[in-house]
């Protein structure tokens, strides 16, 4: 769910990328901008190699966003991440031999599906943004066709829509151990600039979900266990005691074990 205030159109980088363009924009009901100025808000722009996101505002709030399992901090994380031994792994269960079936119900840009994902995990993921699921789409597609990242990106299944009508579907087919919550943090108090992914999560989820109905939801439907990603110091979601949590020195993942 868009936030009303804000404008997503869709554009093309060359008359090449036009026909796909304008099919995009007819599926996700969004403005295809063909020539001219975009209005103010954001822009899904597409061209040869993949789509990014753009800033139409003035001055742009910040550069083009886009996904890239390949290359870059997923690439940075797969590698040197420490393996089934960090903490969200052990958040989730992993263990030799076993790869937990995972929902992540809060995608977001996908790194933590990605993180699971190359440890063996298939994962279920689950963006109700349209223009970030988009964004989640092309990146997905695109390390698929890589020789090393295609095997992880094909346990990578991404579902656009309201998680709380997913959940259900999802776990009652594909029997989740775990459902895994990212919802958005608190408001940041620090001065520091905020990371233009996160600025776009922002901007484009201002219409957050219910977290209470959300954790009941993924309660009710995993079959081992929920994760729960928070800040270190930050309260339980909805003030809910988890049975244990795995802290990081800036994240903590509380974990809640379904009854019965």
């Amino acid at each position: 769910m868009l936030d009303h205030s804000v404008t997503v159109s869709i554009s093309a980088q060359s008359r090449h990328q036009a026909k796909r363009a304008a099919q995009l924009a007819d599926d996700l009901g969004f403005d295809f901008i063909n020539t001219g100025e975009p209005p103010p808000g954001y822009v899904l722009f597409v061209s040869q190699e993949r789509i990014e996101l753009h800033s139409s505002s003035s001055p742009p709030a910040h550069g083009p966003v886009f996904v890239d399992f390949v290359d870059g901090k997923s690439a940075h994380r797969r590698l040197f991440g420490g393996g089934r031994n960090q903490h969200l792994a052990r958040a989730v269960g992993m263990k030799p031999g076993y790869n937990p079936k995972v929902i992540d119900a809060t995608a977001g840009f996908g790194a933590d599906a990605f993180v699971l994902a190359s440890l063996g995990c298939r994962v279920h993921m689950i963006e109700r943004c349209a223009a970030i699921a988009q964004l989640l789409e092309d990146g997905i597609l695109r390390a698929r066709g890589d020789t090393d990242i295609g095997p992880i990106a094909r346990r990578m299944l991404l579902h656009n829509g309201d998680a709380i009508k997913h959940i259900p579907t999802l776990s009652k087919r594909h029997e989740a151990d775990v459902v895994y919550l990212d919802p958005m943090y608190p408001t940041r108090t620090k001065s520091a600039a905020v990371k233009k992914e996160m600025q776009v999560l922002q901007a484009l989820t201002k219409n957050h979900p219910n977290n209470i109905e959300l954790l009941d939801c993924a309660l009710a439907h995993a079959k081992k266990r929920v994760v729960v990603k928070r800040p270190v110091n930050a309260p339980q979601l909805n003030d809910a005691q988890p049975q244990a949590c795995v802290k990081s020195a800036n994240t903590r993942y509380d974990i809640y074990v379904p009854v019965g």
